[in-house]
């Protein structure tokens, strides 16, 4: 015999498993667990702090993964508020505030987009990690551009979009190959959980 969870159960689990994971990512963005590696111009990267946004996409649908990347956003602005502290104006500080977070963090809500367009899963996902990361690289690289390189102009001597490119894909490049690598070593295991939930 089975039951039915009613709608307000149901309703109370997506919040609390999105809570949950939202935490667990958080956590994962924390400085003392990123590494920065030889390679890499700036930034860091993380052990799949942002996969989570993903999964919440993937179990309750693209309006709801929007609105928790968004959630998620504002808790790395907080996180990182001393960014925005950098801006000589208001101008400045909204540019930091949509491009650098808001955007770039929201957009991996649409990481479900691509899942009914593959018979496997798991290309779905892997497609949906790569073209979210890529839009929020494009989000980085856009205030990289226009913003930081106009505020701190590289010692390099490179041009301001030469410099944000590279600046930007030197860490959002190995933080999609690992967010991918973490999804398909896992999704066996974690198979069900990937699974529609709305």
């Amino acid at each position: 015999m089975t039951t039915k969870t009613s709608p307000s159960a149901r309703a109370t689990l997506r919040l609390v498993e999105t809570a949950i994971l939202l935490g667990i990512g958080t956590v994962l963005s924390l400085e003392f667990l990123t590494v920065s590696a030889p390679w890499m111009m700036g930034g860091s990267v993380t052990f799949g702090s942002t996969l989570v946004l993903i999964l919440i996409a993937h179990r309750y649908g693209t309006k709801w993964g929007v609105f928790s990347s968004v959630v998620y956003a504002l808790l790395q602005l907080v996180l990182g508020l001393k960014n925005v502290g950098y801006a000589p104006n208001a101008l400045t500080a909204v540019a930091i505030i949509l491009f650098d977070y808001l955007f770039a963090f929201g957009v991996l809500g649409l990481g479900a987009l691509f899942t009914d367009r593959f018979k496997n899963r798991l290309t779905g996902i892997s497609v949906g990690i790569a073209f979210t990361y890529f839009l929020r690289f494009v989000s980085h690289f856009i205030v990289g551009w226009l913003v930081w390189q106009a505020l701190w102009p590289n010692e390099q001597g490179m041009s301001a979009m030469v410099y944000s490119f590279v600046y930007n894909g030197s860490y959002m490049l190995p933080e999609a190959l690992i967010a991918i690598g973490i999804a398909v070593l896992t999704y066996p295991a974690l198979k069900k959980y990937w699974e529609r939930q709305y």
